[in-house]
């Protein structure tokens, strides 16, 4: 597979990824954040274990099913937070787990903190500000919420840099699917017993807005497709390449937002939504840049 075709192939993902947060918003009103986490999981768990078979070990099926736990509670943070605020919000804030993965591998892992690190979390916080101070209704908890799951997604990618060369990709992906759905399914009916959400099967329909259109296209594509495309392909580009595609997703997630959904900015939120990319960039893109540059003066001067 050529470089061409990965880059189009994770593009196609990322572009995936930004259009859930519309896809999702309205189904998730209607049936319930635990129910569809639940549902979309059982889908992409069943989905990634056919591709897995044969391949699956038991220690590599523990250290994801303990990453998983992580993952789960970075979906229910985004979720929930997704049903109390806007796609856009929620598509840019959650971008910002690439500004908290370094930070996550500093603290757990005593990993030295770039320079760039600290400039892109001041700018992500004055972005952070305008986009959710600037709207009609104020700081959402929504927002909070969806900062929370950014915070979670964070700490899982710094955990899976910690463990993923060890061990399996696409079998340590199957452990972090399968926990992340049993989590899911023993809070479905806990949220039922508390009169949350309800435990029901999702209605029938497939029009805009119906819930198995979104199941269908999260639990297939978003989930098993994403984190299958996402490992095959990053083995195959440079860091520099990758990153870049990556950074895109909350401007995706913003373009689907407004064609679907009709979320709309004021000019100070679009300024915060501006920085908060601009920290995404400094905090992803410029190390791979720095990093391959210096890997270039090293051969050449081999």
């Amino acid at each position: 597979m050529n470089r061409l075709v990965s880059c189009c192939l994770l593009l196609a993902i990322v572009a995936v990824w930004g259009w859930a947060f519309a896809l999702m918003k309205e189904p998730i009103e209607t049936y319930g954040v635990v129910s569809f986490l639940a549902v979309r999981f059982i889908i992409g768990s069943i989905t990634i274990s056919l591709v897995a078979a044969g391949r699956t070990t038991w220690r590599t099926l523990k250290v994801g099913g303990s990453i998983g736990l992580v993952l789960a509670a970075a979906y229910l943070f985004q979720t929930f937070g997704l049903r109390n605020t806007t796609a856009t919000n929620t598509g840019l804030i959650t971008g910002l787990c690439v500004v908290f993965a370094p930070l996550a591998n500093r603290i757990l892992f005593g990993v030295r903190a770039r320079l760039a690190l600290w400039g892109a979390i001041g700018i992500s916080v004055a972005g952070l500000v305008l986009l959710t101070g600037a709207a009609r209704t104020g700081v959402a908890l929504g927002d909070i919420l969806t900062l929370c799951g950014a915070a979670c997604f964070g700490l899982h990618v710094a955990l899976l840099d910690r463990h993923a060369k060890h061990h399996d990709a696409i079998v340590l992906a199957q452990g972090q699917l399968m926990a992340a759905t049993a989590v899911f399914l023993v809070a479905w009916p806990l949220v039922a017993w508390l009169r949350v959400e309800p435990v029901a099967w999702p209605p029938p329909g497939w029009g805009p807005g119906d819930v198995w259109p979104a199941l269908l296209a999260t639990g297939l594509i978003a989930t098993a497709a994403g984190f299958l495309v996402q490992t095959y392909v990053q083995q195959r580009l440079r860091a520099v390449q990758t990153a870049t595609i990556i950074v895109t997703e909350p401007l995706f997630a913003a373009l689907f937002a407004y064609l679907l959904v009709g979320d709309r900015l004021t000019g100070v939120q679009i300024a915060g939504g501006v920085l908060m990319v601009a920290a995404l960039i400094l905090s992803e893109v410029y190390p791979a840049v720095r990093k391959a540059r210096q890997a270039g003066g090293s051969s050449n001067g081999d």
